[in-house]
């Protein structure tokens, strides 16, 4: 029996459709197209060093769910944060902007003040400057805002500097912003995985009761300071680290790997793991200082150097991404944000400079990444700006600002071969270096 024409047109637009809806996907990617829409955990580390990990080859640390996480995902262990410090860091994370688009630059913003730094007072006046810088990031998309468009519904828990959750375009949270009762960076949200993980448990179960998918922002105050680990933890590493301090932010690492540890296990035990991908960054870098408890050395926090800025990235989607150890490959925290709308496939903004790191592509036509560094209280770009970064790997320029850093140098490394930076290559390869510099002057007037 023949088919009548209309049903034979409306085969064909079925067909077609489906095609289409393939294609969306590259060819060559890491992703399987026949997969729905993910649940997705952004697990952010705060103030860790891109080798604290077993799998980046540290010696003593034991991080083993972190490792898990990177054998059974994407990996890149060539990351990099947008900046050096944790507020404009989360800030780009959350965006997918670079520091000197969103605005953010520093923690705070430069002003005279007579009360005591970190006072209810300080904090107050601190809050009435900053919200100028709050009132124009709360015009940007961020990723919980785009999200809604699907039907996703997401959680604000952990490390949080633009005032109240809603500045971000969570529909929940933990960080209230009010500066009377501790708001600047977190407040209420710093407690996450410090004292349990109940907050995040009940906001996934509501989502699944409601049969709604959900965007998590997992920031604990972890490994951060203050370094004051389990008794248990802690003695475990007075055996093999140099001195106490040492031996405290050690343990704090492995403290946090037990919590993303807690996270992973409660999402398999509901049966989501095959539908939750899981995404891992670092805000910003910290090699601890031997001497000094809870304060960091030089060549980390705050500064451009692989200490400060450099961090794996990982993605696990079990059964959906196939796991792959890219060592060559450099990554942005900026790629963030595009790789999730086009998995969710939501049109990213134009303004975006990230790309989608599952498609191969894209990642290998990609020229280079970049990284700012400002002051830690901030208040122009052109006051506040310390160094630029661009990393065309193997290679990294660092190109300090003439005006704001006059005696510092230019400098230039093999990151690959020299992943410390011992050895400065700038006046070895002239050529490379004013290429590099010409990229970053290009990039930075887009």
């Amino acid at each position: 029996m023949k088919c009548p024409y209309n049903w034979w047109l409306m085969f064909v637009a079925i067909f077609c459709w489906g095609c289409s809806r393939q294609q969306k996907q590259p060819a060559d990617s890491n992703i399987n197209p026949e997969s729905s829409l993910p649940n997705i955990v952004l697990i952010i580390s705060d103030d860790q060093a891109w080798n604290d990990y077993s799998f980046m080859g540290h010696g003593h640390i034991e991080t083993p769910r972190i490792d898990q996480l990177a054998s059974e995902g994407l990996t890149f262990t060539y990351g990099y944060s947008p900046a050096p410090l944790c507020s404009p860091a989360l800030a780009s994370l959350v965006t997918g902007l670079y520091p000197h688009q969103h605005g953010i630059l520093g923690n705070d913003p430069v002003f005279a003040s007579d009360n005591k730094r970190y006072s209810t007072e300080w904090r107050v006046e601190r809050t009435s400057w900053y919200k100028k810088y709050v009132d124009d990031f709360v015009k940007l998309p961020t990723i919980p805002s785009l999200l809604k468009s699907k039907g996703y519904q997401s959680l604000q828990v952990g490390k949080w500097w633009l005032g109240n959750f809603k500045n971000g375009g969570f529909d929940a949270g933990m960080t209230h912003g009010d500066p009377t009762r501790n708001g600047r960076h977190g407040d209420d949200g710093l407690t996450i995985g410090r004292e349990g993980l109940d907050v995040v448990y009940d906001f996934m179960d509501d989502a699944v009761a409601k049969d709604k998918p959900f965007f998590i922002w997992y920031a604990p105050f972890l490994p951060h300071a203050p370094h004051n680990p389990p008794d248990s933890l802690k003695q475990k590493y007075m055996e093999s680290a140099p001195t106490e301090a040492v031996a405290n932010y050690w343990a704090m690492c492995e403290w946090f790997d037990i919590t993303c540890g807690q996270l992973m296990d409660y999402v398999q035990n509901q049966g989501l793991s095959k539908n939750t991908l899981f995404v891992y960054v670092t805000d910003n870098g910290w090699i601890q200082d031997p001497d000094r408890p809870n304060r960091f050395a030089p060549r980390s926090k705050q500064q451009p150097y692989e200490g400060g800025i450099r961090t794996p990235i990982i993605f696990r989607w079990l059964d959906t991404i196939a796991p792959e150890m890219d060592t060559t490959s450099a990554v942005s925290g900026v790629d963030i944000a595009p790789t999730l709308l086009e998995i969710c496939d939501i049109e990213a903004p134009d303004v975006l400079q990230g790309v989608n790191v599952l498609d191969k592509e894209a990642l290998q036509s990609r020229d280079l990444v970049f990284s700012e560094a400002y002051a830690h209280d901030f208040s122009t770009i052109d006051s506040s700006l310390y160094y630029r970064v661009a990393i065309d790997f193997p290679y990294k320029l660092i190109l300090p600002d003439s005006g704001n850093k006059p005696q510092s140098a230019v400098e230039f490394f093999n990151i690959q071969e020299d992943p410390f930076e011992d050895v400065d290559l700038s006046g070895s390869y002239p050529d490379q270096v004013h290429d590099l510099h010409m990229k970053i002057e290009s990039w930075w007037s887009r």
